[in-house]
């Protein structure tokens, strides 16, 4: 058997011709999905996954491989780029910012030394800087998204605190699950969990549970919550924090990207106050997943992360000049994410991704409207970024229930499930630039159709 060509040093030839294998699959799969969702629930797609792969490791290759797998996967895939797929925070990645995956993908760089990535450092130091500009903040780190910032945002705060005693998170009962996740993994105690009954943490209800705390404490904000994509009042939060000498984070994975859009970046008035911020670009990004970030309002914040292992930071390289990369993650070998960011940033700029942005934002506004004008279903409020939530009026949460699975067994639509009032919503995510006014419609037929009389 001769040796498989590599992906970077076989010249483009054999690359070209598996890309043209991919992407006859994954058309032929798409076709086959004919939805947002293979049919038949877990049992169906695992017995046909389970079909095409056979034997995984066999004793012979198979030269189809390629073929046969893609296929499968794509007709089993959940399609983030069909309308009637609008469930979670899960966008559908543009085509530039893959098309620069598969690069960083095919060189495999690996950012924990300045020898294995030279020029993916000096692209992560000049794309980091200018979106922590953007944020306000003095650096920024690339993470796989918002649980890593989230944890990394706790981590900075237990380190770098000014008083003694071991630091107290306190948050909104609608923050997301990976803040109190990670007081668990970094041995803090028990988080103070602060009743949001209206889906926003109130400076009142955070002055009341802020009252009998020992310092250090540090408040998580949200700005762009899982359920309705809600923001937290910033400026008035960041006032308290401030009397009350309580560190800020702001959880902006879902909204931070407002950013970038001269019609909705004063929704995220107050968010240069923070301490540390999460943003998510794989969210409202259209980037493949993963591209996070954690800014910092103080790079010094960061000088705890420092490690030294001789073979990768070695004292005398960087004497001699050479980056140090291991205080810039708690992780050792790190893919080039920083690539696809960088080529989507400069390839649409500002305009065009504020431009995406109005777009879905102005598509939840429609589909809200939709939901508000028809007699059958009720609308949960008007959307704050791009998520709605609605129900059919006069259904029991069992039923609410039934609907959204019955649509994911039939591979009709993905709609998400919240309870931000402790009745069950069905919830449209729409992060899809290219969905129409006619899909919108469609996504509400398909639900009423479901509806039991």
């Amino acid at each position: 058997m001769s040796t498989p060509p590599l992906a970077s040093t076989a010249g483009g030839t054999t690359l070209g011709q598996l890309l043209h294998t991919v992407l006859r699959a994954l058309r032929e799969g798409t076709h086959a999905r004919g939805g947002p969702l293979p049919q038949g629930g877990p049992q169906a797609v695992t017995a046909r996954v389970r079909a095409a792969i056979g034997e995984v490791l066999p004793r012979q290759g198979d030269p189809d491989a390629l073929h046969t797998l893609v296929r499968a996967f794509a007709a089993g895939a959940a399609d983030p780029a069909d309308p009637l797929c609008t469930a979670h925070l899960h966008c559908p990645p543009l085509a530039v910012a893959t098309a620069a995956d598969l690069a960083a993908s095919a060189l495999n760089s690996s950012l924990d030394s300045w020898d294995q990535a030279p020029a993916a450092s000096a692209l992560e130091a000049l794309v980091t800087r200018a979106l922590a500009d953007e944020l306000h903040a003095d650096d920024a780190l690339v993470t796989t998204g918002g649980t890593e910032s989230n944890q990394l945002a706790l981590l900075l705060a237990r380190e770098t605190r000014h008083t003694p005693g071991p630091l107290q998170l306190v948050c909104g009962a609608n923050a997301h699950h990976s803040l109190r996740r990670a007081a668990w993994l970094l041995g803090l105690p028990e988080p103070v969990v602060v009743p949001t009954p209206n889906g926003i943490l109130t400076p009142a209800a955070l002055d009341d549970a802020l009252t009998p705390l020992p310092r250090p404490v540090l408040v998580t904000a949200t700005a762009g919550t899982t359920d309705a994509g809600l923001i937290d009042p910033l400026p008035d939060l960041a006032d308290l924090c401030a009397a009350r000498g309580a560190r800020l984070h702001v959880d902006a994975a879902y909204g931070g990207a407002l950013l970038l859009s001269d019609h909705h970046r004063h929704r995220l008035h107050g968010l240069d106050r923070a301490h540390t911020i999460t943003l998510d670009l794989h969210k409202l990004g259209w980037q493949p997943a993963a591209a996070g970030l954690l800014a910092v309002r103080d790079a010094a914040d960061l000088a705890v992360l420092a490690h030294h292992t001789d073979y990768l930071n070695a004292t005398d390289d960087t004497a001699a000049g050479l980056p140090d990369l291991l205080g810039r993650s708690l992780r050792t070998t790190r893919r080039p994410d920083i690539l696809k960011i960088a080529v989507t940033l400069k390839t649409l700029g500002r305009e065009g991704l504020g431009a995406l942005i109005d777009q879905v934002c102005a598509l939840a506004t429609q589909f809200a409207a939709l939901v508000d004008t028809h007699p059958s279903f009720d609308l949960y409020a008007p959307p704050t970024i791009s998520t709605v939530l609605f129900r059919p009026t006069g259904a029991t949460d069992a039923a609410v229930a039934d609907i959204r699975r019955q649509l994911l067994h039939d591979g009709r639509a993905v709609l998400g499930r919240a309870a931000p009032d402790g009745r069950l919503w069905l919830k449209a995510t729409l992060l899809n630039p290219h969905t129409q006014p006619g899909d919108l419609a469609a996504l509400l037929k398909l639900v009423e159709g479901n509806t039991p009389a």
